[in-house]
């Protein structure tokens, strides 16, 4: 996915961030959400 499309027009994202990283958006599983950079992982 090209990194345009991760933000909207005014720079904002409806994506979250990693907590431990930082700098890597979480991946929306379904019942995760996971970060591929140092696999940080949220449960829902």
């Amino acid at each position: 996915m090209p990194r345009h499309e991760l933000y909207n027009d005014d720079g904002t994202t409806e994506r979250e961030q990693c907590p431990r990283c930082g700098d890597s958006f979480l991946a929306d599983h379904g019942d995760r959400l996971h970060c591929g950079k140092c696999s940080y992982t949220e449960w829902k």
